[in-house]
């Protein structure tokens, strides 16, 4: 239960630390959208292409950079979740006991 708890709190400081990550990619393109949250798939380029980088190439790289920096958002706030669940679960099992 310690370890989990170990766990959790640095799951709390990677959480941190990648939303500090994503407010800075939101700051470096007015295009970028304001939450943590929402990938940036749903905001055009300045051309045709949407998906390659031949039109808006800066663009795109900074949206691809902070949408992998999302994924890696949920997946520490999943991780978090399950190490949540055991410390709970570890909770119930002394206080039944």
């Amino acid at each position: 239960m310690l370890v989990s708890t170990l766990l959790l709190i640095s799951c709390y400081f990677l959480f941190r630390y990648t939303t500090a990550w994503v407010e800075y990619y939101n700051q470096t393109d007015e295009r970028m959208p304001k939450s943590i949250w929402r990938y940036t798939s749903d905001y055009p380029v300045v051309g045709i292409r949407d998906i390659s980088d031949l039109d808006d190439k800066i663009f795109v790289r900074q949206r691809r950079k902070r949408n992998n920096i999302v994924t890696i958002m949920y997946f520490i706030v999943i991780l978090a979740f399950v190490f949540l669940n055991y410390i709970i679960a570890s909770l119930l099992v002394i206080i039944l006991d």
